[in-house]
């Protein structure tokens, strides 16, 4: 790979005991941004490993999309060995972040109480589906599974008259978010006062807040003055609308955009509506609105609504297709998609970090490990003879 400046996280040590996307998506970010990250697996490894499409064993696409700029290590926790060495890097150690059940962790002795007299700097971060003190807190939570805990599928309900999920992993990235400023939060509080602290992201919680930003409405005085839900977006036809040759996103969003689009389209009936000028009158009649944009966007190609909408400054953007992503000069422009060459899986196609630094850029300087790849690397640097790495072996 090739050498780049160094991340903004320069320094920090980040010991990822997680699996499946969280928690790995939320280190490999971290990774993109500097950290040194080093990957615990199981002799098993991490389930994304086994997940297709994949050319070679261990080394599927999910698995690529969430470990690069990390180092893996193999070991078995449940070995004394294994155990030994786990402790001996978190000495060395900024951050952990796991999204193993507390329960399991207790048993393991790698619970933050355990850990914390091993290394009193160490953030310690551990994300699962519910809270720690709470009486759900050794349930399994998958990404859907926290959608319907958290209100996701009933807005989805609300918007679709079907409780379906997102077609993305939402809860689990979204949450690997709020890991990384939660860790980062914590780590500037460790460099100012060489403390360390736990750090807890249950993610039911976490989807709670983010839905309810705008959808507590009108339940966000006491006693409520309307309903749950924001309107906007809660209305039926709230979706890209077709065109004479495809589909777009036509969102006339202020008055003046509803005046000036309804001209062009030579209907200045609904240019002037009462229904749609007055931000009241709109909240009222969205439905109405999405209703009429889809009845004008059809005379119309894609291609002409998207000049007209730009030279009226009116929100507008054609629906891409994700393979278009590929090719679109925009994301391509960047290097944001990429082909480039892995040492054992041969070409693939990377996303890179999307974050823009000017002095400590994002990078990408590892390719995502094999299993193990870094074992007695890392081992080495924490003082162990090659004879006894292979006896952890």
């Amino acid at each position: 790979m090739t050498e780049s400046p160094q991340g903004a996280l320069h320094g920090v040590r980040v010991v990822d005991l997680s699996s499946v996307v969280m928690g790995p998506y939320a280190t490999q970010i971290m990774g993109d941004l500097g950290a040194d990250v080093i990957k615990i697996e199981s002799p098993a490894g991490d389930s994304t490993r086994t997940t297709h499409p994949q050319r070679h064993e261990g080394m599927g696409a999910l698995a690529l999309n969430v470990n690069r700029n990390k180092r893996s290590v193999e070991l078995n926790l449940k070995t004394e060995g294994g155990h030994e060495a786990f402790l001996r890097l978190v000495r060395d150690a900024d951050v952990l972040v796991t999204n193993m059940r507390p329960g399991a962790l207790e048993r393991l002795g790698l619970d933050y109480a355990r850990l914390a007299v091993e290394n009193p700097k160490l953030v310690y971060c551990n994300a699962q589906g519910f809270r720690s003190d709470s009486d759900r807190a050794g349930l399994a939570a998958y990404d859907e599974i926290v959608q319907a805990s958290s209100g996701m599928a009933d807005l989805m309900l609300r918007a679709t008259g079907t409780p379906t999920y997102a077609p993305t992993i939402l809860a689990d990235k979204l949450c690997a978010l709020t890991i990384v400023y939660s860790v980062l939060a914590a780590v500037i509080h460790q460099r100012a006062t060489g403390r360390g602290q736990r750090v807890e992201i249950p993610m039911a919680d976490t989807m709670l807040a983010f839905n309810l930003v705008e959808h507590l409405a009108g339940h966000t005085f006491e006693p409520a003055i309307g309903p749950m839900g924001f309107n906007r977006s809660m209305t039926r036809g709230h979706q890209a609308v077709r065109t004479s040759d495809g589909w777009a996103c036509i969102l006339p969003y202020t008055a003046k955009n509803i005046t000036d689009f309804f001209t062009a389209a030579g209907r200045a009936d609904l240019a002037a509506d009462p229904r749609f000028q007055d931000p009241a009158n709109r909240a009222a009649h969205y439905g109405e609105l999405y209703e009429e944009v889809e009845g004008v966007a059809v005379d119309k190609t894609t291609e002409e609504w998207q000049k007209i909408c730009a030279e009226l400054s009116v929100p507008f953007a054609p629906v891409m297709k994700l393979e278009d992503a590929e090719t679109d000069p925009y994301f391509t422009g960047s290097g944001l998609i990429e082909v480039v060459e892995h040492p054992t899986e041969g070409a693939y196609r990377r996303v890179g970090p999307p974050m823009i630094l000017s002095d400590t850029p994002a990078a990408v300087h590892r390719h995502t490990p094999r299993l193990g790849e870094h074992t007695a690397e890392v081992l080495a640097e924490l003082g162990y003879t090659p004879e006894e790495i292979a006896h952890l072996s």
